[in-house]
């Protein structure tokens, strides 16, 4: 899934200044799950803004409305009308998200309230790791299904280096390190001999962006 995490409160709230309408508008599914643009993160920040404003003597008036995904535009098309009667909408979806919505409503303004980070799993409740770069050429039949692209900060293919100590990334020592895990699972399937084959430079050529897949 995509995670992505809220901004500072203070640099959304002046990214709308302003502005008297405002919608924020919530994504109901991989923001969700990370806690970051989900309805109930819609509610909050709507609190939020509407005592700030109080506290000022400021009259904006606050719009709430989540939607299932804000990337597909079936799911945008409901919300339309609800959205060109504002002056600006406060986006909790990813980069994605905000884009979609910005092609629909313009031109009305679509502010992101969210930083998207990474794509990733969830590890533990409240807790999410990257795992994928979406480099366009999957590679993870070779590596036992761990990727040295993104687990590895190095993005070695022929590792791993020689500062890895005691399973551990010299990066970060709270990191295991990607090769010690490679080697490990290929041992427990027999594979480590695939290993001996060297792997050429990544082709880097289909991760060049604006990438397109059509059906």
């Amino acid at each position: 899934m995509i995670v992505g995490e809220r901004k500072p409160f203070e640099e959304i709230k002046q990214s709308i200044d302003g502005y008297k309408k405002v919608l924020i508008l919530g994504c109901g599914t991989c923001v969700s799950v990370c806690m970051a643009g989900g309805e109930k993160e819609v509610e909050l920040l709507a609190s939020q803004l509407r005592m700030a404003y109080k506290l000022e003597n400021k009259d904006v008036e606050i719009k709430e409305a989540t939607i299932q995904r804000q990337c597909d535009k079936e799911y945008i098309e409901p919300i339309l009308e609800m959205a060109k009667e504002c002056d600006v909408v406060l986006s909790m979806a990813c980069g994605a998200g905000v884009q979609m919505v910005a092609d629909f409503v313009e031109p009305i303004p679509v502010i992101p309230a969210l930083n998207t980070r990474f794509i990733g799993v969830t590890d533990a409740e409240g807790s999410w790791s990257e795992k994928c770069r979406a480099c366009g050429d999957c590679i993870l039949g070779k590596y036992a299904g761990i990727c040295p692209i993104t687990r590895c900060p190095k993005s070695i293919l022929n590792g791993p280096c020689g500062g890895s100590q005691g399973g551990k990334c010299e990066i970060d020592r709270n990191n295991d390190c990607a090769w010690a895990l490679i080697i490990e699972r290929l041992g427990k399937m027999g594979k480590l001999k695939d290993l001996e084959v060297i792997e050429p430079p990544k082709d880097y050529s289909k991760a060049v962006s604006p990438k397109k897949v059509t059906i």
